[in-house]
């Protein structure tokens, strides 16, 4: 394995935030913190829980006043993931990080014991020199991952469900997966069976921000990924943002930037 492959880490700062971007993130959390935040969706109170989360996933876990340690955060890229010795798992890297949510076990306290040592284990084996250490690594990954998919443990996602916390996390993730077909809130608010309102006001409230806003951020954040790293033409971008015209494209983009998409191309 190549030296950054996997990288581990306690919880012991006041606030932690996402280190290695690329990487794959098991958030172990023991003892209860005050919040963990992702995508700008915040989780109070957590304990003896563990989030799966994507290199897409941006994350902080804030703690409460204490010195003492709340779990581990396990990085891990995907050739890790993909290593014969765990790609065949039930729990794999499709099943728990690529599913368009954040899978979330809450564990059995025969569990929680078990996966704290197994950590453990790997966090010492990561600072030694020891023949065969990568081997003993993987075979503990594999323990891990076995026993975070026990039948014994809770399985769900991370959501408050009926609250507008979820409402938010649901028309986060629908925005992400329909942009390129749906700009305006009402389509977001028509598949979430609620008022463009009611959405407005939940996204008001959770992220601070208007619901078209959300719209509108991955529009442009798209935009400018293929303007400066794809050689589609602008009229080809437009059409594949779902933009009517390549001038109401052009519109849209320096309204909110400031430039025209050529130019953003030819900086």
């Amino acid at each position: 394995m190549k030296p950054d492959s996997i990288h581990i880490t306690q919880i012991i700062h006041s606030t932690t935030h996402k280190e290695m971007v690329g990487h794959f993130a098991v958030c172990w959390i023991k003892n209860e913190v005050k919040s963990i935040e992702i995508d700008q969706v915040r989780y109070k109170n957590v304990s003896n829980s563990i989030f799966f989360l994507s290199p897409k996933n941006q994350w902080k876990i804030t703690k409460k006043d204490s010195s003492a340690s709340c779990g581990y955060i396990l990085y891990l890229d995907r050739e890790v993931l993909n290593h014969s010795q765990l790609s065949n798992l039930h729990i794999n890297q499709v099943r728990i990080f690529n599913s368009g949510e954040i899978p979330l076990f809450k564990l059995s306290p025969g569990i929680e014991k078990r996966t704290q040592a197994i950590l453990e284990m790997i966090d010492e084996l990561m600072g030694s020199h020891l023949n065969h250490k990568d081997d003993a690594i993987l075979s503990l990954l594999n323990t891990f991952f076995v026993y975070c998919d026990g039948q014994c443990n809770i399985k769900s996602v991370a959501s408050n469900n009926g609250s507008k916390t979820n409402v938010v996390y649901n028309f986060k993730s629908l925005v992400d997966k329909h942009v390129y077909e749906y700009h305006e809130v009402s389509h977001y608010a028509d598949l979430l069976n609620i008022s463009p309102k009611y959405l407005n006001e939940c996204v008001k409230e959770v992220l601070n921000v208007p619901s078209k806003s959300i719209i509108i951020e991955q529009l442009l954040m798209r935009s400018r990924h293929a303007l400066k790293f794809s050689s589609k033409t602008i009229k080809e971008i437009s059409f594949e943002l779902g933009f009517t015209s390549p001038d109401y494209f052009s519109y849209f983009f320096k309204n909110h930037t400031g430039i025209t998409p050529s130019a953003l191309r030819n900086n």
